[in-house]
């Protein structure tokens, strides 16, 4: 019987290369992608979002949500993943059509018409519009049977302040009501992600598969890489939000710890800070699990296994 998901989006090179995955994996039911404002405006992550669903060849359903965070002020991160957010090849407008409604109300009907604990949510970019579904339904939270996130850091620090990962930096007061919600988290930091870097012949294996989604992934690939062998000097570049959809598939490809995990939303040094409390100082109560080693190997033989079957 297939996993029921609901991936919560801003593509983003790799969130697409993450919804590719989950709709090339029989063991998870993709119900919706309900597109947030993120790595670019939402404008733009609505279409890219149905980009990609036309790309793979399915019909699965794209809402839009929320356009800016709870109380700040967008910020985007064109700089990493270009002006329309998917740069790296030209892909035609979409023919899919945005689903009327909001991503909001949409999540919100959905977990109220399923049995409690059938639909995992895995956000890949800002909270925004899972915390906005929990502050207008609360009954819905504990219907939620778990929730794999994106986001964050502890031992690697931030990728958009010296503290913060940009996910949750965006909107921290969102990031802080989910992560205080109660609901099951596991949470992939830029502790795993950096280490599930890319490689050059890994890149060329997607684009020799010689299809539509493998020389997309080898362009996607190509285009962002160049930001992070710029910024961290390593050899390639790491493939985030796959890791919330590998970790569905492959649980045992990673490791990590049940630990406390707070969010900083006060301090100007510190705004959006993943306080992650690994080595259990605090006597806070656990409320993730936080995920710091991958297997790379096994990593990408899954990302190849998969995406080869488009």
């Amino acid at each position: 019987m297939s996993r029921k998901i609901i991936i919560d989006t801003d593509p983003g090179q790799d969130d697409a290369v993450a919804i590719l995955l989950a709709l090339a994996s029989p063991e998870l039911e993709v119900l919706a992608l309900t597109a947030v404002a993120g790595n670019v405006p939402l404008a733009l992550t609505q279409r890219n979002a149905r980009q990609i669903i036309e790309l793979s060849g399915h019909r699965t359903p794209v809402y839009a949500g929320c356009e800016a965070p709870l109380q700040r002020k967008l910020v985007t991160a064109e700089y990493v993943h270009g002006k329309t957010g998917l740069d790296g090849i030209p892909l035609p407008e979409p023919v899919l059509p945005l689903q009327p409604g909001h991503a909001v109300d949409y999540l919100i009907d959905t977990l109220r018409a399923h049995p409690a604990g059938s639909i995992t949510l895995c956000p890949l970019g800002p909270l925004t519009n899972i915390a906005t579904a929990f502050q207008r339904a609360p009954d819905i939270v504990p219907k939620v049977a778990e929730i794999v996130l994106m986001g964050g850091g502890c031992f690697e620090g931030g990728n958009v302040t010296p503290a913060a990962e940009f996910n949750i930096y965006v909107d921290p007061e969102a990031a802080d009501i989910v992560f205080r919600s109660g609901v099951p988290l596991v949470v992939m930091p830029l502790d795993v992600t950096h280490k599930a870097l890319t490689s050059r012949a890994w890149v060329e294996e997607m684009r020799a598969l010689g299809t539509p989604v493998g020389q997309a992934v080898a362009s996607w690939t190509d285009f962002f890489e160049r930001f992070d062998t710029a910024k961290y000097g390593s050899e390639g570049a790491p493939l985030h939000d796959p890791c919330v959809i590998a970790y569905l598939l492959e649980p045992s490809l990673f490791t990590g710890r049940h630990i406390n995990v707070e969010i900083e939303t006060e301090s100007e040094l510190t705004l959006g800070m993943t306080v992650a409390d690994w080595w259990r100082v605090t006597g806070r109560a656990p409320n993730a699990l936080f995920v710091g080693g991958v297997d790379r190997v096994g990593f990408y033989r899954l990302l190849t296994e998969r995406l080869g079957r488009f």
